[in-house]
């Protein structure tokens, strides 16, 4: 869940800054369901209507790396009605209120509102929307660091968690001071040209104009035009400098914090998965920094043409809101419990933008799984944002499909990298994680604009953004084609989408560079027009689904 941000130093304030090179145009190898020869580099800018829908776009069209949301809808969807499909977002608080998420939320018409009571007889309690099963609690630690703090887990991953520990903090807290000290120079400069022209914001142009006759003035242009390759103005960047404070602040306060108990607020023994019942009815997010839930639900299925932000990959969809990622490594109970909620009531989807690299409790989230699979429910997951390879054995990564075996033990989950807008060797996000067995596809996750609290909207980056862009996907598949089952939606999902022999930079590092097609296991990228094609053929027993995904 948590964002990466970008390590700045004092040092680097001088240094050019994200040097990266063009790709070449590259050729798509032709899909089940349409052919593609050669797309050319995108050169110009996006426009801001560009930049805020850039996932629903045409690659043909656009020759931007979107999923042809906008197509499906105007050529193959249209005005036709499809069932209605409940997505379960397993994830932070979600903003109940949202002016574009508010007519989209599942309600549980067995339940009576704040009766106190479990009205429907599911075992909880005043759950309208969903259920919160964090209780009052938020702040969180890593799960590496509960380990070494209530002595959970077996001796060798207390050790492995321990060094962890031991590098990790100082480096947050030097990350911090960093910032903090960044903030301050960039504040400084910006006072200081913000008095010589005699206003209070200022384009790079009218920056670098300035006549600087003393040292300090010097100083302050050379700082703010350096800022400048980091946003598209000084506030802007003061703004990103902040956040970056606020996430290492709470890496030092809460996440890495050995002696914190986040999770004192909810009274019950998060490693009893029997010490039930505990959390409440609530699934809203708590204070405003809590908005990951948010953002992820209105990728899914914000109100389509209502006027109002933005449009949500699938129409008929209901969210259901389950509060279970706190701000920290979410507990195993909580999503092991949450994905059975979301079966036993509903859902057809589950959407799961978390993920961490201990589970001292794997097995419950792995039941969990084969529950929903027994059921024919899809889990959609973000692959992380670490940008490591999942295949390599030293990159663990839970929940997943395959409990690090050759074989994947269900075939209901479909797991998630991030692209960027960027066709050609810049389109993976530096973020993003990969792997050939253990990334099934790739889908729009850098810079997305989305809902956040309190009715507003901002981008956000991360594969939690992609996981949600596939899962509104996967909803409109059910929802137009019902009849299919989970693990014919995923396969559906993966063989559909466009495979791009095209070089692509991994991890930021040029050095990584590898084939777009080696990088996941279907070696492409989301396509809904495609997937609705093939979804239709298959339903109508026109075509068979390939036996592997390759």
């Amino acid at each position: 869940m948590n964002r990466t941000y970008r390590i700045l130093s004092l040092a680097s304030l001088s240094a050019s800054m994200f040097l990266m090179g063009c790709g070449a145009t590259t050729t798509l190898v032709s899909t089940p369901v349409e052919n593609i020869d050669t797309v050319p580099l995108k050169i110009s800018e996006l426009s801001d209507a560009e930049k805020k829908s850039w996932g629903h776009a045409d690659l043909i069209t656009d020759t931007i790396p979107g999923m042809s949301v906008d197509k499906a809808y105007n050529e193959i969807i249209k005005n036709k009605k499809g069932k209605t499909v409940i997505v379960a977002v397993v994830d932070s608080g979600i903003d109940l209120e949202h002016e574009d998420l508010s007519g989209v939320l599942w309600t549980n018409k067995g339940e009576k509102p704040n009766n106190g009571k479990d009205d429907d007889g599911n075992g909880y309690v005043d759950d309208i929307h969903g259920y919160n099963f964090l209780g009052d609690a938020y702040n969180e630690q890593l799960e590496y660091v509960r380990m070494l703090r209530l002595n959970v887990g077996d001796a060798s991953e207390r050790a492995k968690a321990r060094i962890l520990l031991d590098g990790e903090y100082p480096e947050a807290l030097q990350n911090k001071q960093q910032y903090e000290q960044i903030f301050q120079v960039v504040t400084n400069a910006d006072n200081t040209v913000k008095e010589a022209l005699g206003k209070e914001t200022y384009t790079k142009e009218e920056l670098l104009a300035i006549e600087a006759k003393t040292e300090q003035m010097q100083q302050s242009v050379a700082i703010l035009s350096q800022m400048f390759t980091y946003g598209e103005s000084i506030p802007s960047v003061l703004e990103e400098l902040e956040e970056g404070i606020t996430y290492f602040a709470d890496q030092v306060n809460y996440n890495l914090n050995k002696d914190f108990n986040g999770r004192a607020p909810v009274g019950d023994n998060p490693y009893d998965i029997a010490d039930v019942p505990y959390g409440n009815g609530n699934p809203k997010n708590q204070v405003d920094s809590e908005s990951h839930g948010t953002h992820v639900a209105g990728i899914i299925a914000a109100e389509r043409n209502n006027g109002k932000g933005i449009n949500g990959v699938a129409q008929n969809v209901e969210i259901m809101s389950l509060r279970a990622v706190p701000n920290g490594d979410e507990y195993d109970k909580d999503i092991a419990l949450a994905i059975r909620y979301a079966v036993d009531n509903g859902a057809k989807v589950i959407n799961c933008s978390f993920g961490k690299s201990f589970s001292p409790k794997a097995e419950w989230v792995y039941n969990a799984i084969q529950y929903a699979a027994s059921r024919d429910v899809l889990i959609v997951h973000a692959a992380g944002n670490d940008g490591n390879n999942l295949d390599n054995p030293e990159n663990p990564n839970y929940p997943n499909d395959h409990r690090f075996g050759a074989v994947e033990f269900v075939d209901n989950v479909i797991t998630v990298g991030a692209l960027t807008s960027s066709y050609g060797s810049k389109m993976v996000a530096t973020f993003s994680n990969y792997g050939a067995q253990n990334v099934d596809v790739f889908a729009p996750g850098d810079d997305i604009y989305s809902t956040m609290p309190n009715s507003t909207y901002e981008f956000q980056g991360g594969t939690s953004m992609a996981a949600p862009a596939v899962a509104g996907v996967a909803a409109l598949i059910r929802s137009y084609y019902p009849n299919l089952t989970a693990t014919q939606v995923k396969h559906i999902i993966m063989q559909s989408g466009l495979r791009s022999k095209a070089s692509v930079i991994l991890s930021g590092d040029a050095a990584k560079s590898d084939a777009f097609n080696t990088i996941s296991k279907s070696g492409k990228m989301v396509n809904a027009y495609n997937a609705l094609l093939l979804a239709d053929n298959i339903a109508t027993g026109k075509m068979t689904l390939e036996s592997n995904s390759k």
